[in-house]
């Protein structure tokens, strides 16, 4: 009797030690697994994360309702996170000027129920959808940026032109200008069925895309010339995710280099729908 209590009670004992263990060293995340598109070819599954690593800024491309996009973009930060490097989060779906709100959102300041509205100011897909990555900022303290403009001046230089925006306006775009060429119109073309923003004259609306890629690249870069020591990660929409996207105005601005990748999707993004000129890795599906 008192061997079989000794046995249970030394069993107790080991389970609550094991408890502990797992609690202190969490089972890692999976690791990140790449498909090279200059390559064609899997990247070995050790060195998937060390070529992230080698990049400044990574972005991390998404159809805005697709959930499995937003746990591809989360599995990235965190094992870039995990990596030891200094991680900022840059988001199409906040305003630069919503940087305060962020801030507050990190700090811990800002409760879910205060920061709900402030999201939806900003961006009108589901919350649900983007807030374990918001958590995780959150838990870990790692910063998050605002990289869009008002969606005021994008919608008027999309039904209007750049051209209509007064003095007033082109101040917020401060080194941004509108030359829409002929590749970038292509470009646009093949995207915007994806984008979906309704009718309207075309050439406007490839100066509002461009307007839009322009101002990311611009605050991306202002940022991580104030933050030297961080990496970037962006989240946002494919079409401007895309090498012809945000990735074309940094290059204008930044010798920097980058990476970009498009979480894996049957028929949209694999190795028989896209190219290195659009991205340089697809995050592959377990």
């Amino acid at each position: 009797m008192m061997r079989k209590l000794f046995t249970a009670a030394a069993m107790a004992t080991l389970m609550l030690l094991i408890g502990n263990m797992l609690a202190a060293h969490p089972h890692p995340d999976p690791a990140v697994r790449l498909f090279d598109l200059g390559q064609q070819a899997v990247v070995a599954e050790a060195q998937g994360i060390q070529r992230l690593k080698s990049a400044r800024i990574v972005l991390v491309g998404e159809h805005h309702n697709n959930a499995a996009h937003h746990e591809a973009q989360l599995l990235v930060i965190k094992n870039l996170h995990e990596a030891g490097l200094k991680v900022a989060v840059g988001l199409e779906m906040f305003r630069k000027d919503s940087q305060a709100d962020l801030d507050g959102w990190v700090d811990g300041k800002i409760s879910e129920r205060q920061f709900k509205p402030l999201y939806l100011d900003n961006w009108n897909y589901d919350w649900a959808l983007y807030r374990p990555i918001f958590d995780y900022a959150r838990e870990n303290r790692i910063p998050m940026v605002g990289l869009n403009v008002s969606r005021k001046i994008t919608a008027q230089v999309a039904y209007h032109g750049f051209e209509s925006l007064d003095a007033e306006q082109r101040g917020s775009l401060e080194g941004i200008t509108c030359n829409v060429t002929p590749e970038y119109r292509a470009f646009i073309g093949k995207a915007h069925g994806v984008h979906g923003h309704g009718e309207m004259n075309f050439e406007r609306f490839c100066e509002a895309q461009l307007v839009w890629d322009t101002a990311m690249a611009f605050n991306a870069v202002a940022y991580l010339k104030e933050n030297p020591d961080t990496v970037m990660v962006i989240l946002a929409g494919s079409g401007h995710a895309r090498k012809l996207g945000i990735p074309t105005q940094l290059e204008k601005r930044v010798p920097w280099p980058y990476a970009v990748v498009l979480p894996e999707t049957e028929g949209i993004f694999d190795a028989q729908s896209i190219t290195v000129g659009d991205a340089d890795y697809i995050l592959m599906n377990k």
